[in-house]
């Protein structure tokens, strides 16, 4: 078959009842979901017919039933892939169709048929003989109909119509362009993207369960729904611990409250690195005879937030993550094999990470189990970019999908908590979304809820708090987050000027960092990262040290997460091309990650402190400042400084525009000075801070002495722990004196003093 002939030959033969088929020759041949497995059942990945309908006339043109369409394509392989055969990358593909043949085997006739399908983006409607089996709506989650009348003996005609309108704003698009591949958008997925699948159940089966560990208890609650008659049906469950039977349990048969409780006989945790698994089988039974049987597994794992701290099996585990797309080169949003999820998976792990965000994608289940057999910490996200959620409809799908991805992925013992919005604004659908969303906490208590990775939040009983922050800086990043790690208050975030935005003492990280462009002799086109030219690999290890060295050594802080595990088209800040080859020695990265954090050899450092103002900023009211813009001689930072000759003005200074900036004196060159006097009747502080907005870099002194250098730009104001000021502030008068530099963009310079004391315990 020519199409099929792109698919490696090497690819693994398809898994299933010992009297169906095998094919070797179809690509994603492995059960799609290894966490709830039937043995008998049949891939029908492979090549269909396939066409684009450009005109979205083609049920109205008769194409739901006897049909050929024009070309072919390699499923589960998006048109838009190379391995699809297809390559249509550069084109909009609002519908689409497709058509294949099968054949019912006999070892899955005579029971009912479930028709299954992993993902196709976006609505799916499906035709088996002609027949209209239902319609699905959402890109990344499964959907499954029931065909037992529908299919006939002999030849079998399945019809798939895909529609796929990404600039509708109502559906999630997470990393899919808009329009060409270009930032941080890339090359999009259309209609099947994985596995699909006939699968034979009995009369009564087992149709959905979630697992509860209990690891304290050494149990495994199940909670399982059936469809069919109930009447003289059992569920009977069985757990395995390397192939010996330690818990088994039957019960009757209750519909969707169907319960059972197994005490193990053996316990053992399941833990970040070292995984352990216990095999189940769940069967359906009416007067002890089997009617359905399914495979799966479960890991007894805890998790507790305590104060500001994510506990996993009762211990501070530090989740040293990697931001994971989940994108490839020649399948795009779907790996080319089984193989290829694992060998991501020991990518990361081989440079000292412990998980990954799975970012702005719901990723297929076999990535889920390959976390869950290595032992790899993993966040379930959602792709909320594309959705206009200030419009309700748009909302209405948003929130019926991201339930579906809570059903399917709940059981997975390496699924440590949930973010359903990335980057969200300020606006108040914003906020009604995420009260929306807190019902995430009771679909699944067992796993805390970030309400938006970084930016805003509005949630304020959400259960961590993070930030993204691309700060290049080393000792600027060290900077925002010293007065955390001394107090475990007030961390710096992106949004820190919205009262909804309070920190309330959660467990925190850094969600995003990084995102370095290292500079190689490998030829890989244009591309950017967030440090503009590129490093070499010896500078970019240096600056990666530094930036994740103020991480690791923040007892108050649970982990980070780097940006970002591969390259993706013109995205080129991974760690790994995005074919996978290394860059450089990921095991120089791999010492950098894996020394011990402060918050797993430390305890907590929460201090009571309430702060003052002793030198305001002008974010609320003007200050008056001495400035000029031409360079004053080198004694203009001492407090005898004759400054008289120098322009008053109100602060801040700056340009209109720049983001954050509160403008009381129009700044437009590249360099300025600024100074002030303040006095004080004392210095008995327990903790001095800059509150200061700056873009770019600054250097500030206090009585003559440097007491800060920041470079870069922030975007809004910010308080830094500057122990420093405790040594130069006096008694009575004092002088601050500030130098801005300003290389492009918008610009801006404001500062000020803040001091705490210490509140003691009563």
């Amino acid at each position: 078959m020519r199409i099929l002939s792109i698919v490696s030959a090497a690819t693994a033969l398809i898994v299933t009842s010992l009297s169906l088929p095998c094919h070797a020759d179809i690509p994603r041949p492995e059960h799609p979901r290894p966490d709830f497995r039937r043995e008998s059942w049949l891939n029908l990945n492979g090549e269909w017919q396939f066409e684009v309908d450009s005109k979205a006339e083609g049920e109205q043109r008769g194409w739901t039933s006897g049909r050929d369409l024009a070309q072919r394509i390699v499923v589960p392989f998006c048109p838009e892939s190379k391995l699809s055969g297809l390559g249509l990358a550069t084109n909009y593909l609002p519908h689409v169709w497709y058509r294949r043949h099968f054949q019912v085997p006999p070892a899955l006739r005579g029971q009912r048929l479930l028709l299954h399908f992993g993902a196709v983006d976006y609505t799916a409607r499906v035709w088996l003989n002609g027949q209209l089996l239902g319609e699905h709506r959402g890109g990344y989650t499964p959907f499954v109909f029931e065909v037992t009348d529908a299919t006939r003996d002999g030849d079998n005609e399945l019809v798939v119509h895909a529609i796929d309108e990404l600039r509708s704003a109502l559906q999630p698009a997470g990393k899919q362009s808009y329009g060409k591949s270009e930032g941080c958008v890339y090359t999009r997925t259309t209609g099947i993207w994985q596995t699909v699948w006939l699968e034979a159940v009995g009369e009564t089966y087992l149709s959905e369960f979630t697992l509860t560990p209990d690891l304290d208890g050494g149990r495994i609650i199940l909670q399982g729904s059936l469809n069919g008659p109930a009447n003289g049906v059992t569920l009977r469950v069985r757990a395995y611990a390397d192939g010996h039977l330690v818990g088994a349990d039957t019960v009757p048969a209750a519909w969707r409250s169907t319960l059972t409780v197994l005490k193990l006989k053996r316990v053992v945790p399941w833990q970040a690195g070292k995984p352990f698994l216990y095999d189940l089988t769940i069967d359906t039974l009416r007067k002890g005879k089997v009617l359905d049987s399914v495979r799966s597994y479960c890991g007894l794992r805890k998790i507790t937030i305590e104060g500001n701290r994510f506990l996993i099996n009762d211990r501070p585990v530090f989740q040293r993550l990697i931001l994971d797309q989940g994108f490839y080169p020649d399948g795009i949003y779907t790996a080319p094999s089984d193989e290829a999820l694992r060998r991501d998976i020991e990518l990361s792990m081989a440079a000292g990470f412990n998980g990954a965000r799975l970012h702005q994608k719901v990723f297929e289940p076999r990535t889920l189990y390959w976390a869950d057999k290595l032992g790899y910490l993993v966040w379930g996200e959602f792709p909320n970019w594309g959705v206009n959620i200030a419009q309700a409809e748009a909302v209405r799908r948003f929130v019926d999908e991201w339930r579906e991805a809570l059903l399917r992925d709940r059981n997975h013992p390496a699924l440590i908590g949930w973010c359903p919005l990335n980057e969200t604004g300020t606006d108040e659908h914003v906020a009604r979304l995420e009260s929306l969303l807190a019902t995430t906490r009771t679909m699944d208590s067992t796993r805390p809820l970030l309400d938006s990775s970084g930016y805003t939040h509005f949630l304020p009983e959400a259960d961590v708090f993070d930030a993204h922050d691309y700060e290049q800086n080393p000792k600027a990043f060290a900077a925002r987050y010293a007065l955390f790690g001394q107090t475990g208050c007030d961390p710096w975030h992106n949004n820190p000027v919205e009262p909804h935005n309070r920190y309330r003492g959660q467990p925190f990280f850094v969600s995003e960092y990084g995102g370095m462009h290292v500079k190689t002799a490998r030829d890989t086109g244009a591309g950017w990262g967030y440090d503009g030219a590129g490093l070499s690999a010896d500078d970019f290890l240096a600056r990666y040290k530094g930036l994740t060295d103020v991480l690791l050594d923040n007892p108050n802080m649970f982990g980070f997460c780097y940006t970002q595990l591969t390259d993706i088209e013109q995205e080129q800040n991974g760690i790994y091309f995005y074919d996978r080859a290394p860059k450089y020695d990921v095991q120089r990265l791999r010492a950098i990650n894996q020394r011990p954090a402060a918050y797993e050899t430390q305890p907590p450092r929460v201090r009571r402190i309430t702060w003052r103002t002793l030198v305001p900023t002008s974010q609320q009211s003007a200050q008056i400042w001495r400035y000029t813009t031409n360079a004053p001689s080198a004694d203009w930072l001492k407090p005898g400084f004759d400054d008289s000759g120098w322009t008053q003005g109100k602060g801040g200074f700056g340009s209109p525009g720049t983001p954050g900036a509160v403008i009381g004196t129009e700044w437009r060159t590249s360099d300025i000075w600024i100074r002030r006097t303040f006095r004080t009747d004392t210095t008995a502080f327990a903790l001095f801070g800059l509150k200061l907005h700056h873009d770019e870099d600054t250097e500030i002194y206090l009585n003559g002495q440097r007491v800060a250098v920041f470079a870069g730009f922030v975007g809004n104001y910010f308080t830094a722990l500057a122990d420093a000021l405790s040594k130069a502030i006096v008694v009575g008068d004092n002088s601050i004196a500030i130098h801005c530099h300003n290389t492009v963009g918008g610009q801006f310079i404001d500062a000020g003093i803040e001091v705490g004391s210490e509140l003691k315990k009563p």
